[in-house]
């Protein structure tokens, strides 16, 4: 027998998020100590791409995004996301992961990097249609 959320596709991915980076972050601590305490906090990766794509280090910025964008699907994946599905925006710990995906893309496309920019933001449309919109990668 089918489970009615079966006909409907996969159940969103809710992270548990990492709330001590969270914390540490919000109190204003360096993203790079919070990065360097909590190696698999996308959150911290993320704050650390997108200061550095304010910097126009794009490289670096690339890096840090890769960075997070790894350690966040390591983190989906040990939450049951198979490679596909939602993973909302709405839910603030997915955030770190989606942001560092949208930076990821737009240093991507800033070295000239045109198909990973097009699957950064095939995988944001996936994982969330609202997510580029949320984030202002276009």
């Amino acid at each position: 027998m089918t489970h009615m959320g079966d006909l409907l596709g996969p159940q969103p991915v809710l992270l548990p998020g990492d709330p001590e980076a969270e914390q540490e972050l919000s109190d204003g601590r360096r993203a790079v100590e919070v990065a360097a305490g909590h190696p698999s906090a996308s959150v911290a990766w993320a704050s650390l791409a997108e200061h550095a794509m304010a910097d126009d280090k794009v490289v670096t910025a690339y890096a840090y995004a890769r960075t997070g964008y790894h350690r966040g699907l390591d983190q989906l994946r040990r939450n049951g996301w198979k490679g596909f599905g939602p993973v909302p925006f709405a839910h603030e710990p997915n955030q770190g992961f989606l942001r560092c995906v949208a930076v990821l893309a737009r240093a991507a496309a800033a070295i000239g990097e045109t198909d990973e920019y097009r699957r950064c933001l095939d995988l944001l449309d996936d994982c969330d249609p609202a997510a580029r919109t949320e984030l202002g990668v276009t």
